[in-house]
């Protein structure tokens, strides 16, 4: 059995800078549900445009809540 959890995020290219180059690690974002979450950063590598992030994402755990998958439901204003 897994679990979804929903949120929007939008960052610059430079506050994902930190994240491209090692300094931080994890990213940590409030669902739409409520509750605080944390995942590897390099999981949004594939959505970063010269702009940075910024959309709604659908993220996915499994019963031992390990990560098991992350997908862009709709890109904002990048």
């Amino acid at each position: 059995m897994s679990t979804s959890a929903y949120f929007y995020l939008k960052l610059t290219t430079e506050e994902f800078l930190e994240y491209y180059q090692g300094y931080k690690i994890f990213i940590r974002v409030r669902t739409y549900q409520g509750f605080t979450i944390k995942f590897r950063a390099e999981h949004l590598r594939q959505w970063v445009t010269p702009l940075g992030i910024d959309g709604e994402f659908e993220i996915v755990f499994d019963k031992h809540n390990q990560f098991v998958s992350l997908r862009r439901l709709r890109a904002k204003g990048v």
